[in-house]
């Protein structure tokens, strides 16, 4: 017989209880079994499953509940910074008005739009930019003339820029001036230092996916809050990933494409 899945986005009792700082697990079990837990003004059970909505009470007296992580896509407009230094006119915190407090993973250049991830979740941040997780990320870009079948070839094949060469990487022609290029790298500015190498300007840049998480359909300006499925599969994609600094370079050398 197939087990039933438990509901989502739900957590059992003695881990939230936990998660407040309250007292460990085990001391939350005995509390449980002791009747001095209440969930929503009814006796709490050993082995129930709580939400984040869900009100706890020990002895009588609430207790103060974790907020709820975020994770959010949003589609950078041009000319928005992604910082979180407030004084910097249009920066992307101020731009997107959240009223928890959230900050960007990683970056795309105020020249640049599109899909950037933003979180309360600093233990994600580490997996997803580290260069050496080899996560994707997907970009179209416009150039000044027309692009040349040796144009792909040599963008895809590695490029010096920045005292290194490029990874090899999948480029595709597909528009008389507009290719797709995925990325597994974050070195600063780096599609616009490629085609500046090979004489093309890059005249608009635009990034359409990272890892799982496509840009699909949300409006320039917009987010919205990553799904439970998509959740799920990112966590998949970054189990194995590293957050040692072997695994890459420091997070502060992670720079706008």
């Amino acid at each position: 017989m197939n087990q039933e899945l438990p509901p989502p986005n739900t957590i059992r009792l003695n881990k939230a209880i936990s998660d407040t700082g309250f007292c460990s697990r085990r001391e939350a079990d005995k509390c449980i079994e002791q009747g001095r837990v209440m969930v929503n003004e009814r006796l709490g059970n050993l082995g129930d499953r709580v939400s984040l909505e869900d009100v706890l009470m020990v002895d009588g007296k609430p207790l103060k509940r974790p907020e709820k992580t975020i994770y959010i896509a949003f589609n950078k407009p041009v000319g928005v910074t992604c910082t979180t230094e407030p004084q910097i006119e249009k920066n992307i915190i101020g731009f997107i008005n959240h009223p928890q407090r959230i900050f960007p993973i990683g970056r795309l250049d105020k020249a640049s739009e599109g899909l950037i991830f933003l979180t309360s979740d600093g233990n994600i941040v580490n997996k997803i930019l580290r260069a050496g997780n080899q996560h994707e990320k997907e970009y179209l870009v416009t150039v000044n003339k027309p692009i040349t079948p040796e144009f792909i070839f040599r963008m895809g094949n590695g490029i010096p820029v920045l005292d290194t060469v490029t990874d090899k990487c999948m480029v595709e022609k597909i528009g008389h001036k507009v290719f797709r290029i995925i990325l597994t790298q974050g070195l600063n500015r780096q599609i616009r230092r490629m085609c500046d190498y090979l004489d093309y300007e890059v005249v608009s840049l635009k990034r359409t996916r990272i890892m799982n998480i496509k840009l699909d359909r949300l409006a320039i300006g917009q987010w919205r809050n990553f799904t439970s499925a998509e959740l799920i599969e990112i966590n998949d994609l970054i189990a194995s990933s590293s957050k040692t600094e072997e695994a890459s370079f420091k997070l502060s050398s992670i720079k706008p494409k």
